[in-house]
């Protein structure tokens, strides 16, 4: 069959950049140890930073001249457009984090932000490099590789209590990411799709499974 290639910057290039992006685990990490509002502090003032330095190389020319030699071999198309302003994904994980960790509990955030980092590097590697079969907007292969990473993190990641149906919701909620992370393709940035979905997916569950369990109240530090 045909091999599926959705990537608009060479596969070495994208290498580099899911290395990059696994630097984020450190925001998962750190958070695991700190309080919510201190969290909440550093990644606001890292975000705003961001979005400093990403909105002004669509207003100085010479600063997007500076930005784009450093690193334009690391943007998709979509971030490039001038004409749409997209911000770089970069922009959007911290983003991301910054939104998810006000609104879930730590113990979902931590689990679904890995998620993101581990799994949609394994899905953009796997699904470049050996996607051939075509599932919905993406690959198979892609798709797969997400869902088996995902499954794994579940394993390793916090849980309230350790009962074995956290283990269903962490199963189900890599599922729904997995999906989430084909569909988004072309309409949105999959930084905040999936976090969002996996979390929302959990959080549901856990009211639906555990009524009565406070997922505030971790066995981890906060």
């Amino acid at each position: 069959m045909t091999h599926i290639d959705n990537g608009t910057i060479h596969y070495r290039d994208e290498l580099v950049r899911k290395l990059i992006h696994l630097f984020s685990l450190s925001i998962p990490v750190i958070y695991y140890f700190i309080p919510k509002q201190t969290a909440v502090i550093i990644l606001a003032s890292l975000t705003i930073l961001a979005l400093i330095i990403d909105g002004g190389r669509f207003i100085s020319k010479s600063f997007a001249k500076l930005f784009y030699k450093l690193f334009g071999f690391l943007l998709r198309r979509h971030e490039l457009d001038n004409e749409k302003k997209n911000l770089t994904g970069a922009t959007y994980v911290l983003l991301s984090a910054l939104i998810c960790v006000l609104i879930f509990p730590k113990v979902i955030f931590v689990t679904a932000f890995t998620i993101l980092i581990i799994s949609d590097s394994m899905a953009a590697l796997i699904g470049r490099k050996y996607g051939k079969r075509k599932f919905l907007r993406k690959s198979f292969e892609g798709t797969l590789s997400f869902f088996i990473s995902a499954s794994v993190v579940v394993f390793f990641t916090p849980k309230v209590g350790n009962f074995p149906m956290e283990y269903v919701i962490g199963f189900a909620a890599a599922f729904i990411g997995a999906i989430v992370e084909n569909i988004s393709f072309g309409y949105a940035d999959d930084n905040l799709t999936i976090p969002l979905s996996t979390g929302f997916t959990m959080w549901l569950l856990y009211l639906i499974i555990f009524p009565n369990l406070e997922l505030v109240l971790l066995n981890v530090p906060r």
